[in-house]
């Protein structure tokens, strides 16, 4: 089983406690988010999770957990976003310098395969121009040299939540003409730093400028990390142009408090502050109680591990 944690919400920056609670119990219950109360009760056992793919934009306080982690048997990589956009776009973010630093650690003590830069999403109007990306990705970039191997960009969807925040904000995502001019200046800045790009959930076919369409939770870098072949298949709950192979998401929508404007996991900051008040370290639940209407159901994932032989990471 290959653990996401999380498209829905940030758990290194917000959940660490949390998390390794649920690490140390062995099973985390997870509502479905489209139906409230069925609960999902997930193995979180080392035998059970094959790798953990987290999902961050502030891991600050999570890396010295890493190696508590790593002693109980999990493999995992990390996608971090690093985006140029200032704090009115992305709210509660600390700065760039801070920001850039967390990444250097990070890679540091997982190695720069492991940790995937995601520059993601990108807009224009406004004060965000073409230029500016073009900028600010090569200063991003120049300070990511080395620590890591891929970045993976996507341009903004303009989901009907985030329709009112991005008209305020007079940006919009880009035209077809617009995402290939930002993708040659990407591919001009990325190459010489040895960066490969690829493209997150995009239809535009940009392969001339040597970018491919990715997955972002990709068998094929599991594989590589936990030593050992699998049979995962395309996930079926994601868009038919994503990529990914199947995982079980363990986050919550509206429980993340980066604030950022063109967030699809949120409805709103209300909400949010509602959810966090009620988190508890040591529920198995991300935020809240059982009540007496869930039900809870053990959820079966067969095994996706090729050959039953000892994992060595390459890595």
């Amino acid at each position: 089983m290959i653990l996401s944690a999380s498209r829905r919400t940030d758990i290194p920056a917000f959940y660490v406690d949390w998390f390794l609670n649920r690490l140390r119990e062995g099973y985390v219950l997870v509502r479905n988010p489209m139906n409230y109360h069925q609960v999902s009760e997930v193995k979180l056992t080392p035998e059970n999770v094959d790798c953990i793919v987290f999902w961050t934009k502030n891991p600050s306080h999570f890396i010295e957990k890493l190696p508590e982690i790593d002693n109980l048997g999990y493999r995992y990589y990390f996608q971090f976003t690093l985006n140029p956009y200032d704090k009115s776009i992305e709210e509660n973010l600390p700065e760039k310098n801070v920001l850039i630093e967390t990444f250097k650690r990070l890679s540091d003590q997982c190695g720069p395969q492991k940790v995937i830069w995601r520059y993601d999403p990108i807009f224009v109007g406004g004060d965000y121009p073409v230029d500016y990306h073009a900028e600010q990705f090569a200063r991003l970039a120049n300070q990511l040299e080395g620590y890591t191997e891929k970045c993976i960009f996507s341009f903004l969807d303009p989901y009907a939540k985030i329709q009112k925040a991005i008209k305020q904000l007079g940006i919009e995502p880009p035209d077809t003409k617009t995402m290939v001019e930002i993708a040659k200046l990407l591919t001009e800045i990325a190459l010489p730093k040895n960066i490969k790009l690829e493209t997150c959930a995009e239809e535009i076919d940009l392969a001339k400028y040597g970018i491919s369409h990715t997955r972002c939770i990709d068998g094929d870098l599991i594989e590589r990390i936990i030593g050992c072949p699998l049979s995962a298949g395309k996930d079926p709950a994601q868009r038919s142009v994503c990529g990914c192979v199947s995982s079980i998401d363990i986050g919550t929508f509206n429980t993340c408090a980066h604030g950022c404007k063109y967030c699809y996991a949120n409805y709103g900051r209300q909400a949010v502050l509602k959810n966090q008040a009620s988190h508890n370290l040591n529920s198995p639940l991300i935020f809240g109680e059982l009540g007496d209407r869930d039900i809870i159901k053990p959820r079966k994932e067969k095994d996706i591990r090729s050959l039953k032989q000892p994992q060595q990471s390459l890595f």
